[in-house]
């Protein structure tokens, strides 16, 4: 079983119009609510690759009762921790014309120490028995910063990461198989621009070094970057013609490297197969709506080089 399990999913909607103007009154050509939020993201990702998968997530309000109703029509096993607090809801503003993408974010709302001990409970059942286990988004506000270290002392399956700062520093003792931030959020556990691919590398090192097994780093379209304490690759993703919507690709990311490692695959097999995700994660309105098959294939168009 794949476990996905974070604290900050949200209710999304998104709204498509033909051209948005700023400041102006804008009618939009479609709507759709969907469940979003990195967690919610990786979890649908990794049940339409692998049908045992189980998200963890920590819900609460009016959306609850949507949100339960699209995961049952998606076949998505789940298990919620309730919270006084209401899941955020979020929007995209998505522009045909110009092909750009708005996206309005509310904060995820605080828990109070009774939900995250509850959480970390449900935690620590369903990681017992998971295969892999994705690990991702940002902690609520009142949560400690070592909260995630605490998750993860509980685990004994490998382990992908997908957050930042602080709390990802102090995860690391536990050697996570995989920690997968993007550029940005690299930089900004760091504490120092990356401007050019030897500093991007001298800081995925540093996290190696503090036990990250293997680091994987996106930056939009350009090469994905994956280093050990050892070794150094760059892969080249293929390109992906009429892209719809880049939200969640490194959420479908994340949860791809999970299930390819639980399956068995090498880290460059599962980098390649998660950068196929993302690609046909970006041909899709909805979030992380994978067909495994297609992933596959995808994947024998990555080019790998050994830096």
């Amino acid at each position: 079983m794949i476990l996905s399990a974070g604290l900050s999913p949200a209710w999304q909607q998104i709204l498509v119009f033909d051209g948005f103007r700023y400041g102006q009154v804008n009618r939009a050509t479609e709507a759709h609510w969907c469940g979003s939020g990195k967690v919610f993201n990786a979890g649908i990702a990794a049940g339409h690759l692998d049908g045992s998968s189980l998200l963890l997530a920590a819900v609460g309000g009016p959306p609850v009762q949507q949100i339960e109703d699209e995961f049952d029509g998606l076949g998505i096993n789940y298990r919620w921790v309730r919270t006084d607090s209401a899941t955020r809801v979020c929007t995209t503003v998505l522009d045909r014309t110009t092909g750009t993408m708005t996206e309005l974010v509310e904060n995820g709302r605080p828990v109070t120490d009774a939900e995250l001990q509850a959480f970390a409970d449900a935690f620590a059942e369903e990681a017992a028995r998971a295969e892999a286990i994705v690990l991702i988004g940002s902690l609520p506000k009142g949560a400690p910063v070592t909260y995630y270290r605490d998750l993860a002392a509980k685990t004994s399956c490998p382990l992908v990461l997908d957050f930042r700062g602080e709390e990802l520093l102090a995860t690391l003792e536990f050697a996570p198989y995989a920690v997968k931030p993007n550029r940005e959020e690299l930089a900004q556990t760091v504490g120092r621009p990356l401007d050019d691919d030897a500093e991007l590398v001298d800081a995925m090192r540093q996290l190696n070094r503090l036990g990250a097994q293997w680091m994987v780093v996106t930056d939009g379209e350009k090469p994905v970057w994956v280093t050990s304490t050892e070794k150094t690759y760059r892969l080249t993703p293929p390109p992906v013609d009429d892209p719809i919507n880049p939200i969640a690709c490194g959420d479908a990311m994340a949860a791809t490297l999970a299930w390819a490692t639980r399956d068995g695959r090498d880290i460059l097999d599962a980098v390649r197969l998660a950068i196929a995700a993302a690609g046909e994660n970006l041909r899709q309105l909805l979030p992380c709506r994978l067909d495994r098959g297609r992933v596959e294939a995808r994947a024998e168009g990555v080019q790998v080089e050994k830096i």
